[in-house]
């Protein structure tokens, strides 16, 4: 099922454009033959274009053989999340409660993308509007993870991991408002960063402007640098962009400084499956055998997860009011509930979270005047079966907040990653988290790079989509 060019780096498909080793319309045509058998069992996508496709492998081909390569992507296929605008497709956000009329404009993101010379091959799956850790929509149905189709790749990137996962392109763009990028990178194997708030432009407006962040997923922490070095930087669509000189994020990854590290297993309020804990804990042993001290903090903070609630559902919900009050059908049971609740809010209320927010960020910029690095598990669980919307032993959590260890560095905005460290019993993968202070995106890449460089989990593959 493997074809030459499945599970390559970006490095690897680069270099081997460069040498003429083979084109980006051969690249191209074995990443379309390989869509046609995994598609169907996986369903990663919202919607393709191949044409398009074609059109700019074709573009890229004539650039490469006349010495004009643009970029390190330049003729590499990849995908964009259904919540990112791309020009003349449609942005459904894995809603029945959208257009399918085609956007007329790029996404920041996607036009820094395209500047590279990447080949879009379509939009990838998504839970509605982002709303759940798991990859399933009422529009698209069920998207499967690689290492075990009967479980969920997580969400709410589900067709970006699981794409990039099995091996069909080497990176593809997600977004994270709550976890949605790391979520989805722990339980498939993948390192999936968010930078920090701003980094990366978003425009349109996201229906949680405050929490949303565009990021990569990909094998390892050097592509993601490099895809974070082309879509990172200001854009004047977006007023909470980072204005001034982007970091180096791949020439400086390559070497890292004497981390101050702290290990929380539990943050202070999760609770964790006990091989997941013993796994990441390995994980911190083998950080710790690289020359770092790394400091145990139990209790970090509370559950911030009535002031994430608060704010990210409030933003959907009023995105979709109409459909709440009008035309409920076409809404997710689970999210119409959810939305309906975060509606209800008084004002009063509303605003209390809000100042409560400034107070947990202000206690986060503390704790890392004193620690560069935070590190936790990235998920309390392994992936579960597909349909469930909450992990078993999690039913008294709501869609999002059985994701323990995510949703609050959306709203403190800081860096955060998943490093794949391991594997349980079930077979399935296991993530790190990694979290940095403000604007040092830097210090999660320099350790991530340090890890794979002695590891091998990420170069893993799933045994059904190897051979």
């Amino acid at each position: 099922m493997a074809s030459e060019f499945a599970f390559k780096t970006i490095r690897d498909l680069s270099n081997g454009l460069a040498r003429k080793d083979f084109s980006p319309t051969e690249l191209l045509a074995s990443t379309l033959a390989r869509y046609e058998e995994i598609e169907p069992s996986l369903n990663m996508f919202a919607h393709v274009d191949f044409d398009l496709a074609q059109e700019q492998a074709k573009a890229s081909e004539a650039r490469i053989m006349g010495g004009g390569k643009l970029s390190e992507l330049d003729g590499i296929p990849t995908s964009v999340k259904d919540l990112i605008a791309v020009k003349g497709m449609p942005m459904r956000a894995g809603s029945k409660a959208t257009s399918n009329a085609s956007q007329t404009i790029d996404a920041p993101s996607v036009d820094r993308l395209r500047s590279a010379g990447a080949v879009i091959l379509g939009k990838s799956t998504t839970s509605e509007f982002g709303c759940k850790a798991v990859g399933d929509s009422q529009l698209t149905g069920i998207t499967r993870n690689p290492w075990n189709t009967d479980l969920t790749p997580g969400g709410s990137s589900c067709g970006a991991a699981a794409m990039v996962a099995a091996g069909l392109v080497p990176y593809a763009l997600g977004t994270d408002g709550g976890g949605s990028v790391r979520i989805p990178a722990s339980l498939t194997g993948l390192f999936g960063i968010k930078a920090n708030f701003g980094r990366v432009a978003i425009f349109p407006t996201s229906a949680t402007p405050t929490l949303a962040h565009v990021g990569p997923l990909a094998r390892n922490a050097e592509d993601a640098a490099t895809v974070l070095s082309t879509i990172a930087g200001y854009d004047r669509h977006d007023p909470f962009t980072v204005v001034g000189a982007q970091p180096d994020f791949v020439g400086a990854m390559k070497s890292y400084r004497n981390l101050r590290i702290a290990w929380s297993p539990t943050l202070g309020f999760g609770r964790v499956d006990p091989e997941v804990l013993q796994i990441t804990e390995q994980a911190v042993t083998h950080i710790e055998r690289l020359g770092l001290k790394v400091d145990l903090v139990d209790s970090v903070m509370s559950d911030p997860i009535d002031m994430w609630t608060a704010e990210f559902y409030a933003g959907v919900g009023t995105k979709l009011r109409d459909f709440i009050h009008n035309k409920p059908e076409l809404l997710d049971p689970p999210v119409l509930e959810i939305l309906k609740k975060a509606l209800g809010q008084d004002m009063q209320d509303y605003y209390q979270s809000v100042f409560e927010r400034y107070e947990f960020r202000e206690k986060m910029r503390s704790f890392f005047e004193v620690y560069d690095i935070l590190l936790t598990p990235t998920l309390p669980v392994t992936a579960f079966q597909v349909g469930l919307d909450l992990p078993p032993g999690y039913e008294d959590k709501n869609i999002v907040s059985w994701a323990t260890f995510t949703y609050p560095f959306n709203l403190t905005g800081q860096p955060a990653a998943s490093i794949p460290v391991g594997f349980a019993s079930n077979g399935m993968p296991v993530g790190l988290q990694a979290i940095s202070s403000t604007h040092d995106e830097i210090s999660i890449l320099a350790l991530a790079h340090a890890y794979q460089k002695t590891s091998r989990y990420h170069h893993e593959t799933p045994d059904a989509f190897a051979t």
